[in-house]
């Protein structure tokens, strides 16, 4: 059995709008299920901040503060243990089972589209 999505067209995939942002606060969140933080992301001055709930408690906070992250910011918000979550950090499981946030290589345009 294939673990692959089946196929989309491509105006459903270009329809996920996909941010570069940089992670301006972390707070611990005690009251998520699985270890986490809430992050406050700045996706320049037309977007402005979201905040996101994130399993990456295995980074330290100051590591995260500053770093560039790729996130979903059209999904509707999602309540995670009280907290309104506005957008979905992305990143991709480990071999140690945490998650490596997704970000770019080069310099980029915070706020700019993925594509």
């Amino acid at each position: 059995m294939s673990d692959v999505s089946p196929p989309v067209a491509y105006e459903h995939f270009a329809g996920v709008d996909m941010r570069i942002g940089v992670i301006v606060e972390v707070q611990d969140f005690p009251r998520a299920r699985k270890p986490s933080y809430k992050l406050r992301i700045h996706f320049g001055d037309t977007i402005g901040d979201r905040w996101s709930s994130a399993q990456v408690a295995h980074y330290a906070i100051e590591d995260l503060i500053g770093r560039q992250v790729i996130a979903v910011i059209n999904l509707p918000p999602r309540n995670i243990a009280g907290f309104m979550s506005e957008c979905l950090v992305l990143g991709v499981p480990t071999a140690e089972g945490t998650v490596s946030l997704l970000a770019p290589t080069l310099p980029p345009v915070i706020g700019g589209r993925v594509y």
